[in-house]
């Protein structure tokens, strides 16, 4: 895969947004996944760890549990994923709150590896109530991944971050974010999708709020949703059609577990309708 800088990559996009056209990020959990986005058309791709869990049928939620290494599962994903993505820029899904690694030397080993750039997960902004408090009081909270979206801004990275609120949106603007990626929580719809989660009119009003928050910084910034009801096609064009200024969206779950959770089933099916010559 050729390496694409950041100068590209942002040019890619904003001439994208300028033709009218969504900018669509894709999580890739398999390398079969990352072809097929590309092949698909996808302007971005995303790997990390919770690809994995998700594409050996657990929920994604299994990304902020400690089943593995995360920041050591993408690398291993790389392998996987990068020789096989021909011309769309990859990004790494990055643990900053990881106590066990020198942010900047990882950052940079990623760049080398070929990643073109980098986003905040797994990321404590899933986690709420007492928990969350406590791993803030703790040393591992939000701000250390804001750290190192701005120490990956340093490295020329293109950067997408998770954001939850009009809060974060601001400080990851401010540490250099290129595109802010508006998260509403897991992803509903499939098998093992969220049953609790925000509507679609609720995730509009939050989306909004969190886009107006990011352009006060940087109105050259570029704002995309995720996750919660925002899982097929239309409830994207709903969210363009309620909101200004949103100009993408960026699916996981929505891209490869819930495709393959219908398709694999209705081959099977296929096949099981056949009749014999007895």
């Amino acid at each position: 895969m050729p390496f694409i800088t950041r100068e590209e990559a942002l040019k890619r996009l904003r001439s994208n947004v300028a033709a009218g056209k969504p900018i669509v990020g894709c999580g890739a959990g398999t390398g079969i996944s990352a072809k097929f986005s590309e092949a698909g058309g996808a302007d971005l791709i995303i790997i990390y760890n919770s690809g994995r869990y998700r594409m050996g049928g657990r929920g994604s939620l299994a990304g902020l549990l400690p089943y593995g290494d995360a920041n050591g599962i993408v690398v291993e994903m790389a392998s996987e994923v990068l020789p096989v993505v021909k011309n769309t820029p990859v990004l790494a899904g990055v643990c900053g709150t990881d106590p066990f690694r020198l942010m900047k030397v990882f950052l940079k080993e990623l760049k080398e590896m070929g990643f073109d750039g980098v986003q905040n997960f797994p990321t404590v902004g899933l986690i709420d109530g007492v928990f969350r408090q406590n791993l803030e009081e703790t040393g591992m909270g939000y701000d250390l991944e804001v750290k190192a979206i701005a120490m990956a801004h340093e490295l020329d990275m293109l950067t997408c971050p998770y954001v939850f609120d009009a809060e974060q949106a601001i400080a990851m603007t401010k540490a250099g974010a290129d595109v802010i990626v508006a998260h509403m929580g897991l992803t509903t719809k499939g098998s093992i999708g969220a049953k609790t989660a925000l509507t679609l009119e609720e995730a509009t009003k939050r989306v909004q709020d969190i886009h107006d928050a990011a352009k006060s910084v940087n109105p050259d910034v570029m704002v995309i949703c995720h996750g919660g009801p925002i899982a097929e096609p239309e409830d994207v064009e709903y969210i363009f059609a309620h909101t200004k200024g949103i100009v993408g969206f960026f699916g996981a779950s929505s891209m490869e577990r819930i495709p393959v959770e219908r398709a694999i089933k209705e081959q099977v099916e296929r096949f099981k309708y056949l009749k014999i010559n007895a």
